[in-house]
């Protein structure tokens, strides 16, 4: 069996991420697996080779669709404009076809159609909702406009026969995509991503109060750094009573670390991770800080519900509460038995998301098992 993966970026963003620890999972679990990316454009300045010409011009239909608005037009995808694949090597020689996060103009759904047509195996991994909408990848930002309208239809002459077998990253995305007349029919499972845990480990460390934060863009509005700035404030305004706290964030568009291995000691030498999104699916940042032995805090939103475990190995917070944010990395650093909480989240870690347990999963997706 020659699986071959397919990923609009080779290692930026958590879609990427999580498609290269698959393929590395598969690999050490005996399948021939490879991956391919877009192939972006190469001269100009900086900012046009992060991008190919197939993304340009979807844009460019976008923006015009959009009556010349910028509004929402990364959050857009109508999967028109694609890159050929289907003549290279790897693709004739594939009898799966398995893709992740694929916008931004490297695969269309009109290649996807052919690959259906030439009888290729196709699994495709949802990374947020796009897949079960029409043209946008969040539901707080879908509008009934001709781009979601046309492109949902076009989906729903793709996605006729269910023969495409989707799966999501975690049973709330699951259940999100089931409630979505496009999906309502199709063969839809839930299969966590990958981690290796060799590399992702606990190390001894003294407790130092520092509090770790991590996005691929801090400034995000959706990564929620208002409300873990608000509840440091709130930790530091009762310093007397709490400690301070220290809040190291880290993000593409502020010095950021690209070294895995660097990456995982810095996880293991913090007292607790915090991420406030505002929507997630099974964030990847996590998964590691938790493998690192590091407890957790987060919103109750997405799929973190399903990787935290309330009091147990870290703290779920009310959605929007800064209060409540504050008061879970209180508890994270005073209030319960730290070790208690770490050991929990080691063991949950290696337990739902080891790689040889994922692998074994997708092996029997792609041999018609489950």
């Amino acid at each position: 069996m020659k699986v071959l993966i397919l990923s609009t970026f080779q290692s930026s963003g958590g879609a990427a991420i999580a498609a290269n620890r698959l393929m590395h999972a598969l690999q050490q679990n005996g399948v021939e697996v490879s991956i391919l990316c877009r192939t972006n454009i190469a001269f100009g300045p900086a900012g046009l080779r992060k991008q190919s010409w197939t993304s340009i011009f979807e844009r460019a239909f976008i923006w015009m669709c959009n009556g010349f608005s910028t509004r929402n037009l990364w959050a857009t995808d109508i999967a028109l404009f694609g890159q050929n694949i289907t003549s290279k090597r790897e693709y004739k020689d594939a009898d799966v076809i398995h893709l992740h996060w694929v916008n931004q103009g490297f695969i269309s759904l009109a290649t996807i159609q052919k690959m259906l047509d030439d009888g290729k195996k196709v699994v495709w991994t949802m990374h947020d909702a796009w897949n079960s909408m029409g043209a946008y990848h969040l539901k707080i930002q879908q509008k009934d406009d001709y781009l979601e309208r046309s492109t949902r239809k076009r989906k729903q002459a793709l996605y006729a026969g269910g023969r495409i077998q989707f799966v999501t990253c975690s049973q709330w995305l699951r259940n999100e995509a089931l409630v979505s007349p496009l999906m309502a029919e199709q063969r839809v499972v839930a299969i966590p991503n990958p981690l290796d845990t060799s590399i992702f480990k606990p190390e001894p460390h003294p407790n130092h109060r520092r509090v770790l934060f991590v996005a691929q863009f801090v400034n995000n509005p959706m990564k929620g750094m208002q409300y873990l700035d608000e509840a440091a404030k709130i930790i530091n305004e009762n310093s007397t009573e709490f400690g301070r706290v220290e809040i190291v964030a880290l993000g593409r568009d502020i010095p950021y670390i690209s070294d895995t291995r660097e990456m995982a000691k810095l996880y293991a030498s913090m007292d607790a991770f915090v991420l406030p999104s505002l929507s997630e699916n099974l964030p990847n940042t996590i998964m590691e800080a938790m493998a690192c032995g590091t407890p957790c805090v987060g919103f109750r939103v997405g799929g973190i519900p399903e990787m935290i475990d309330h009091l147990e190995n870290g703290y779920l917070a009310n959605y929007k509460d800064s209060k409540d944010l504050a008061k879970g990395i209180v508890y994270v650093l005073d209030e319960a038995n730290h070790e208690r909480l770490a050991g929990n989240a080691r063991k949950k870690i290696i337990n739902c998301y080891g790689e040889k347990a994922v692998a074994e999963r997708y092996i029997k997706i792609y041999a018609n098992e489950q």
